[in-house]
Order: C-alpha cells, then structure tokens, then sequence
C-alpha cells in the first residue's frame, strides 16, 4: 500500500518590501489603525495593517496587502496574514494610501479584486493629493460593484469620513463625535487631570474656609 504525504503549503507573512513609501504614507496607516482599534474595543472585529490577505485555499500566490482592512465577526487581535478560508469572514473595509506610483494597482487591479472579492467599502486616500485632488474617494459595493461613496459616510462603521490635512478623521454619526487620535487622548487625559487636580484643590480651599467658620460659629 502506497502512502501519499502531503507538503504543507506555506502562506508567508513577508515579502521583505518596504512597509509604506513614505513617513506621511506610513503615518497614516498608523494613526488610522489607532483610531479604528481604539473605537471597535468592544466589538467582535479586527483590524490589520499592511499584512496579507489570501483569498484562495491552495494558491499562495493569490495574496495582496491591503495598507488597513476591518474584519468583522471575528477574533480581535493581531494576525501573521489573514486566510479568508480560515477565519470565514471577508474584510469589510479596505484603505488603501495610495500615491502616483501605486495609482494603476490601486484604482486598476485592486479596486476589481475587492470587488470580485465582496469587500463591501473600499477606500482610497492620498494624504498628499498628487492624483486624487480631494485626496479621499469611497466606494460602496451595490449589486456585486463598486459606486462612488457620495456623503463620506460608511455604513459598515457607521462613521463619517473626512480630510484633515494629510490624516483620516472620523466622526460618529449619532452625535458627530471626533474619533481621537493617540495623541489627542493624550492630551484630553492630561487636561482631566489637571483640571481633576484643580476641583480638588477648590474643594481643599472650600473645606478650609467651612472649618475656619465652624470654629467660630459653629454648626450652621
């Protein structure tokens, strides 16, 4: 009786390119990793940067590396890549930073591979707007193809898309909310404090004085 062995495919996690083009391409991808993953805590999502995406079982060459995918109804933590077999779900959305040189992959080859694939929002953002004047474009898959994204608006995350110099921001749709950056947390934080630390010393100053005029009056 003959055995058969079977080779276990390899999926790599790398290909040994460069991350992002440039620091204004890779901070972008960065902050909006931050943002997202900070609004979707207690959501049953994921969020991933730059990492592969296979979509075919069996055909390792069939990869791409979305700059940041959102990937709903599964575990939230990080991914070596993303096999959409195994995990059973398709990103949601997709971003794409993208510049003059990666234009034709990212509005040609791409933009029909997310597609074909069933990514419901697709977005493209040029945080220095060398091709696309208003730098962010967004695309909606209706009847299995993608149509401009008129209001900005996403309905997958249920937030409103807009430009901030060379920045994505987001704001929520119930009650327009900022989505805050990393460092603007921080600065919010700080400002609690300081104002915390303050209320505190008042209430300090106003015992004071109540127990100055207890001694000499008594209890009111």
């Amino acid at each position: 009786m003959t055995s058969v062995i079977t080779i276990p495919i390899d999926y790599p996690s790398g290909d040994g390119q460069p991350v992002a083009e440039t620091f204004d391409h890779l901070y972008v991808m960065l902050i909006t990793i931050a943002v997202l993953r900070q609004y979707l805590q207690h959501e049953r999502a994921c969020i991933l940067g730059n990492q592969f995406l296979y979509y075919a079982q069996g055909l390792p060459r069939l990869k791409c590396a979305p700059d940041v995918m959102v990937i709903f109804g599964v575990e939230p933590g990080g991914r070596d890549n993303y096999k959409i077999w195994e995990e059973g779900e398709i990103p949601r959305i997709v971003f794409e930073v993208t510049s003059p040189s990666t234009k034709k992959d990212d509005d040609g080859f791409k933009k029909q591979l997310y597609e074909q694939i069933g990514i419901e929002e697709y977005w493209q953002f040029d945080p220095k707007g060398d091709w696309i004047p208003e730098k962010l474009r967004g695309y909606r898959l209706i009847n299995d193809a993608y149509l401009p994204i008129e209001n900005s608006q996403s309905q997958a995350l249920n937030l409103r898309l807009a430009v901030d110099d060379k920045l994505i921001t987001f704001y929520r749709l119930d009650n327009g909310e900022k989505l805050l950056a990393p460092d603007e947390l921080y600065e919010k934080s700080d400002r609690l404090q300081d104002e915390l630390v303050t209320e505190r010393s008042e209430k300090q100053v106003l015992q004071q004085e109540l127990d100055r005029y207890r001694e000499r009056f008594g209890e009111l």
